[in-house]
């Protein structure tokens, strides 16, 4: 039986996918697009209030420190929102700390909504940071409910559908902030707003499905309630065999307490597990993805596009890097984790290359521009197809269930503290590179490629036992070699 039918079998799983997808990660995608469309308006909004408060306009300058506080709102929230995530996975559970999440998208859409009446720039700036923080405990609760709450053979694209549901955040925000819609002069507010739709949906909606299984077993130790969890999620299936695994995990971490973070570097026998995150984690923001549609504009406007229809063009970006986020939800279990992760990488770190010559000869050959179009369509189908969704799926894989809450602050932190980084940056470096400027990104697609190559092992299909047991004898590896080593002088000493 092929995977499709076995999810359709699975109603329950299906709609628990939907339920948590559409208020946890699809807020990401969404709040990260719609804030591009009002951005004029926004930055006249600020000056003309600030001319009502003082009696004098501000300075250019000024006015773009603003909004660059604005934008920097959302990852500082979202940084909060991941170093909060591991505990409230702990203490609420999975499902009521999606559920208590969208508080605080309620909260950021009345600021925004209200921010104009109100003459407030503030509210806007402080709306962003409350988006951030709903993105940040999603972007590490979600993918970790829905792995928990998976079968083995679908755990991979089960957890993978956090990165499709951003994707469709993404494209759903750029349509919706067309002009045509919300993105108009005098509908910004109600487009800042519009947050607070899919986390009604999701009040409404995800009360009615199960919590984690392995949460209420090995974190609550509620065995009855795991069993009637599984039997809704898998609906008439045998229960025994998976049951059993849960019952070995619970066993191999009895007496264990959840860890912190800052436990998991003292561990030596999460050694490889903490790299191979960090590099991931690091490697997804750093490698240039979200700078492509910094140039997406520009180089669509030197293709001869029309100014009032690129915004049309550049839902076509976003719309790549979901139709690659759902065809590598369907192939995950198939190709496994390390093909997806080498592939992209290896295929942006080509593109890099083709992209900076393109741009470099931009103006000097005609056809150039297109050749620089179709780098960007091709940089982010690259992206889609491994990195995007199989670096949030790895961290549920590779740490137990007292690790992976820790494990997922630490990764959510870096995400966001490198989001800040890049977009902080990255002016400067095109500044610097002109059109050189993906020399970093070329360097990081090929180091995190050749990373994933010598170290990181497969996990498709196995069990979270079975993997910890790989990486464990990849952590001990000198100490059993250091073992076997002492046995010549315990024969020395055997009388004969």
């Amino acid at each position: 039986m092929n995977k499709l039918q076995r999810l359709l079998q699975n109603k329950i799983l299906i709609l628990t996918i939907c339920a948590a997808g559409i208020g946890g990660t699809f807020q990401y995608g969404y709040n990260i697009s719609i804030i591009n469309a009002p951005a004029s308006y926004i930055q006249v909004f600020m000056n003309t209030t600030w001319l009502e408060r003082m009696g004098v306009p501000l300075e250019s300058n000024m006015v773009l420190l603003l909004w660059s506080f604005t934008v920097s709102a959302y990852p500082l929230g979202g940084l909060t929102g991941a170093v909060a995530a591991g505990p409230m996975a702990i203490m609420l559970g999975r499902k009521m700390s999606l559920l208590l999440n969208n508080g605080f998208v309620i909260i950021a859409a009345a600021l925004s909504g209200c921010s104009r009446m109100a003459k407030s720039f503030e509210m806007i700036m402080l709306s962003r940071f409350f988006t951030g923080v709903n993105a940040g405990v999603s972007m590490n609760i979600q993918p970790m409910y829905l792995a928990e709450s998976a079968p083995k053979k679908l755990r991979g694209a089960v957890a993978l559908t956090s990165a499709s549901f951003t994707a469709l955040g993404l494209v759903l925000g750029q349509v919706v902030g067309l002009r045509e819609l919300l993105g108009g002069e005098e509908s910004w507010p109600f487009l800042l707003a519009s947050n607070v739709v899919p986390a009604l949906i999701q009040l409404t909606a995800l009360p009615w499905f199960p919590e984690s299984p392995r949460y209420l077993l090995i974190d609550r130790g509620d065995k009855e309630s795991c069993i009637s969890a599984l039997q809704k999620l898998r609906g008439t299936s045998d229960l025994s065999a998976e049951l059993e695994e849960m019952l070995a995990e619970q066993a191999a971490v009895k007496g264990q307490r959840a860890k912190n973070p800052w436990e998991l570097f003292q561990n030596p026998g999460l050694r490889w597990q903490l790299v191979s995150i960090v590099v991931l984690s690091s490697a997804m923001q750093l490698c240039g993805n979200d700078s492509m549609y910094f140039y997406a504009a520009y180089v669509f406007q030197e293709a001869g596009i029309p100014e009032d229809k690129i915004p049309y063009v550049v839902i076509g970006t976003g719309s790549c890097e979901l139709i690659t986020s759902v065809t590598c939800n369907m192939i995950i279990d198939y190709a496994g984790r390390r093909p997806l992760l080498l592939g992209g990488y290896i295929f942006m770190a080509a593109w890099a290359i083709v992209f900076m010559v393109a741009l470099s000869q931009q103006t000097q050959i005609s056809w150039m521009p297109y050749l620089s179009m179709a780098c960007i369509f091709a940089y982010i189908l690259s992206f889609g197809i491994g990195p995007a969704g199989v670096t949030g799926v790895l961290p549920t894989e590779v740490f137990d269930q007292m690790s992976r809450p820790a494990a997922y602050m630490i990764c959510g932190s870096l995400l966001w503290f490198n989001l800040f980084l890049v977009g902080t940056a990255f002016p400067f470096i095109v500044k610097s590179l002109a059109h050189f400027c993906y020399i970093p990104f070329l360097v990081v697609c090929v180091c995190t490629a050749l990373y994933v190559w010598f170290f990181l092992p497969e996990t498709k299909g196995k069990s979270f036992l079975e993997i910890s047991e790989e990486f464990r004898k990849r952590n001990f590896k000198a100490k059993t070699r250091g073992g076997f080593y002492k046995g010549p002088e315990e024969i020395k000493t055997t009388p004969l």
